[in-house]
């Protein structure tokens, strides 16, 4: 199987190929879809453990001083709400206009450090975006991207309800840091047998787990090492369909730079409430929710909710934005923006 020059790889691309993964381009990414059956990958993630190539993903650091400050006015959510090392926060940077320029996760490291986690597809403008923004706003931050180069990282989510556990097998000495490590937090340990990992309790399935970064340097050593504790490597279609089935949005169908994220499920990631001001606020300020964003069942048997679909409902019209066949519920489901 030869893989096309024009596609970008992650630093496993040969630990799938090696595995006989199915390899599509995603958004660009020479990525496996599935290692033989997409079924099967994801009851592992709903009933045992699975784990999922994220490298793509772009971690970006910012540090300086004003790195707080920074933040307030660059994101939808309130940083205010970091006060702890390593609590992390969901969030989305808008343009001026109130749409979606991506959604994101926000770690607080100190004072003047934040860690974010970017989106694949979008983490070239972000980061001009944000330099943008750190130029306008002379705030004098320094911003570093962490998917190329020198200190580059892997991530790998190990996601199900022994995910802990086999992370803990694999890596035992990152388990006195995160045994009582609350959803939506991160540590950093230092001298494992794989170097220095950030260990994050959070995913994209539904299920419990964590995400860890590693060195580029070491991440298939780490891969090849959670495949031999039996963790099960899962590709992007059980991916889909679990994050479907918790009901959570993909950038690129669900929301994007011409979506305003209160027409997307996205109020509870957005603070207007507090007084600082932030990129896009007016914008939702005046636009208000336009839009009901809601997951939807196909009764009936047979059919399949497909995106772009037209929807006609009590509560409105409208059409689906994602949909699949759900394998654990074994009916077809959907999320649907219909407009009030």
């Amino acid at each position: 199987m030869t893989q096309a020059t024009s596609l970008k790889v992650t630093p496993l691309n040969a630990a799938h190929r090696a595995a006989g993964a199915k390899m599509v381009d995603f958004g660009g990414w020479d990525m496996p879809v599935n290692y033989g059956s997409q079924i099967e990958e994801h009851h592992a993630v709903r009933t045992d453990v699975g784990m999922f190539d994220v490298s793509h993903m772009c971690v970006v650091d910012l540090k300086g001083e004003n790195v707080r400050s920074f933040l307030r006015g660059l994101v939808a959510n309130n940083v205010d709400k970091l006060q702890v090392p390593g609590k992390a926060l969901y969030s989305a940077m808008l343009k001026p206009e109130g749409t979606v320029i991506d959604d994101l996760i926000i770690y607080f490291m100190n004072e003047s450090w934040f860690r974010l986690v970017v989106n694949a597809g979008t983490a070239e403008k972000d980061v001009a975006w944000m330099n943008a923004h750190n130029a306008a706003t002379n705030a004098g931050i320094t911003i570093t991207q962490r998917r190329d180069g020198a200190n580059a990282y892997g991530l790998i989510a190990v996601q199900g309800p022994n995910a802990r556990a086999k992370a803990w097998e694999v890596l035992p000495e990152t388990k006195a840091a995160t045994a009582d490590i609350k959803p939506f937090n991160a540590v950093i340990v230092e001298n494992t047998s794989f170097g220095e990992v950030m260990v994050a309790r959070t995913g994209y399935t539904g299920e419990d787990g964590f995400e860890i970064a590693v060195s580029v340097e070491r991440v298939t050593d780490l891969w090849n090492a959670l495949a031999a504790a039996g963790v099960k490597p899962a590709g992007l279609g059980a991916r889909d369909t679990l994050r479907l089935e918790a009901g959570m949005n993909l950038y690129g169908q669900d929301m994007d730079e011409t979506v305003n994220p209160l027409n997307a499920g996205l109020a509870w990631t957005i603070d207007l409430v507090a007084e600082r001001d932030f990129v896009g606020k007016q914008a939702l300020l005046e636009q208000g929710q336009t839009a009901q964003f809601l997951g939807l069942i196909l009764r009936e048997k047979g059919g399949i909710l497909r995106a772009h679909q037209k929807i006609i409902a009590t509560q409105g019209e409208g059409e689906i934005t994602s949909g699949t066949f759900s394998p654990s519920m074994q009916e077809a489901i959907a999320l649907a923006r219909l407009q009030r």
